[in-house]
């Protein structure tokens, strides 16, 4: 199904799109070009590729791809010591010969990995075993004292399988707004409920995965977990991480409860109050074994710096992640490269166009870094990590902009901001918009909890303002329900599929309305003395503020 308009067909065929940053009276507005775009798109999810999984021998051809573009931008290598890259050492885990099963009396469950169950380990370890291991249901599984909430009851979890819901108690029941209302926060996402469960000293978590509140279908869960997993090299893992985390399919674990004399159903209602208890599955026990292969590896985020003319040590930032899942089991058609064309070829290709902008035109005062990072789909590995050990001091990172799954489809009518409300790039991006006559359209209700599944995330929580933001709302352009059947059919069946691959038949024209947004905002701060600021509430506006006395 050809979506492209006649006037995405113009583009492709090598026309650009002007941005409207002014870059001097005498050189005109360098432009986005949707046939480079494209093209970068078309290498990094080529087959060749291999889905431009970590640690792996596609990841020498993406780093060389990145560097020679980045260079050939006009920009200078941007890691230590003068090289493209920062060192990103992690450990690599890849589980194999999984066993698991249910038992409660005469009754058992085995259980096929990728089928009822995805298990997976993140802690240094060559075996796991664990041998009929009594199951606790905690609810969400949250400890939240800012909210007067806890889940656990002080309640002695060690050695114990901990089940829990996906997401937070206000996704099914908005109106509590204990949580916030519909939009999910921290406390919702799975790698919160693995590292609250690791405090407990429980023995591994098993997360009832139910469509809605994940955001996603089964698939996505045993196509991500079923591949090698990674973690940040950490000082005490044993600590910080369960022997073994796991999600579970809904009609497994409504069954479990019924055979253990409880209602799934209405113990999820339960779990909403501030007065849930713990509740132990009496008689019931959970079993699993595999092998770890645990190695210790080193990735690489890619970074491009454009040094500033004259506050060089005062950097605005561009992130993008460049890895996708790699190789795995094959789909329905063979397939098994999970090529990631939209996610997040698309970012990555967003990030080398906006860095040739940037190289084309009269360098700006302050510094304009490029990070293109690895490991978002292992848990936003590269960008915690470079959080942890940056480059170029938060504290003098005025802000940034991340980009993850860019719009392929066309122009829409609005700019939506993940995290709205958060800092004042929503008032910048608005007024940047108007030019193009479409609207800011607030998160208010992201139940996904996207805010936290992107790699602005570490950067944000460490105090550096980070807009978030891309393409929302209906199709300014026909054929519009082809182009509204082609964005849904993605979210069902490409993300995190085989099938994300690029296509010849993409309407960039949306894409480079957000880039140019992301353009005149960010040469604006690079160019200025401004500094973006986190609003009152914000959590992240504390750690923002005792840096406050290192900005120049």
């Amino acid at each position: 199904m050809r979506i492209v308009s006649s006037f995405a067909a113009v583009l492709m065929a090598g026309v650009t799109l002007s941005a409207c940053a002014t870059v001097g009276a005498d050189q005109a507005a360098p432009s986005f070009d949707a046939a480079r775009i494209s093209e970068d798109i078309r290498v990094l999810s080529s087959d060749a590729y291999e889905g431009r999984g970590i640690a792996t021998p596609a990841e020498e051809k993406v780093v060389q791809y990145l560097s020679a573009q980045y260079a050939a931008a006009g920009f200078e290598p941007g890691g230590p010591n003068g090289q493209w890259t920062q060192d990103v050492i992690l450990n690599r885990f890849v589980q194999s010969n999984v066993h698991a099963s249910l038992k409660l009396g005469d009754w058992s469950l085995p259980m096929t990995q990728g089928r009822e169950v995805a298990i997976s380990t993140r802690r240094p370890a060559e075996h796991v075993s664990l041998k009929d291991a009594p199951l606790v249901f905690v609810g969400y599984g949250i400890n939240a004292p800012e909210r007067n909430w806890n889940d656990f009851k002080d309640q002695d979890l060690r050695g114990k399988i901990l089940v829990v819901l996906v997401n937070d108690a206000d996704f099914e029941e908005p109106a509590l707004n204990t949580f916030g209302g519909k939009a999910m926060t921290y406390y919702g996402r799975w790698t919160y409920k693995y590292e609250e469960a690791a405090k407990h000293g429980a023995a591994g978590v098993l997360i009832v995965h139910e469509t809605a509140p994940a955001s996603y279908g089964w698939a996505t869960v045993a196509n991500s977990w079923g591949v090698p997993q990674f973690d940040i090299l950490r000082p005490n893992a044993a600590a910080e991480r369960v022997p073994m985390e796991g999600w579970i399919q809904r009609d497994v674990a409504v069954d479990l409860f019924r055979r253990a004399g409880l209602d799934f159903e209405a113990l999820k209602v339960q779990a909403r109050s501030r007065d849930f208890q713990p509740v132990a599955l009496t008689g019931a026990s959970f079993s699993t074994e595999f092998d770890v292969a645990t190695n210790q590896v080193t990735s690489h985020n890619v970074i491009a710096r454009l040094p500033g003319t004259t506050h060089p040590d005062e950097t605005v930032l561009y992130t993008a992640h460049w890895d996708h899942i790699g190789m795995g089991e094959p789909d329905a058609t063979g397939d098994r490269i999970f090529n990631g064309a939209v996610d997040n070829a698309s970012g990555t290709a967003g990030l080398l166009e906006l860095a040739r902008m940037y190289g084309r035109a009269p360098r700006t005062e302050r510094s304009v870094v490029m990070i293109s990072f690895t490991g978002e789909e292992s848990g936003l590995l590269g960008s915690e990590y470079y959080a942890v050990n940056p480059v170029y001091p938060l504290p003098r990172t005025v802000g940034g902009f991340n980009m993850d799954s860019m719009n392929v489809y066309g122009r829409v009518t609005g700019l939506g901001v993940t995290g709205y409300g958060q800092s004042d790039f929503d008032e910048r991006l608005a007024v940047a918009i108007q030019s193009q006559g479409r609207s800011l359209v607030p998160d208010y209700e992201n139940a996904a909890g996207t805010y936290y599944r992107s790699d602005h995330f570490p950067l944000a929580k460490r105090g550096v303002p980070m807009a978030y933001a891309g393409s929302r709302g209906d199709f300014r352009d026909e054929p519009i329900a082809e182009r509204q059947a082609a964005r849904a059919e993605y979210g069902a069946k490409r993300y995190h599929q085989a099938a994300d691959e690029w296509s010849p038949d993409w309407d960039y024209s949306g894409m480079i309305e957000d880039l140019t947004v992301f353009y005149d905002v960010g040469r604006a701060l690079a160019n200025g003395r401004d500094w973006p600021e986190w609003k009152t509430g914000s959590e992240f506006g504390p750690v923002r503020a005792t840096t406050a006395s290192e900005r120049p």
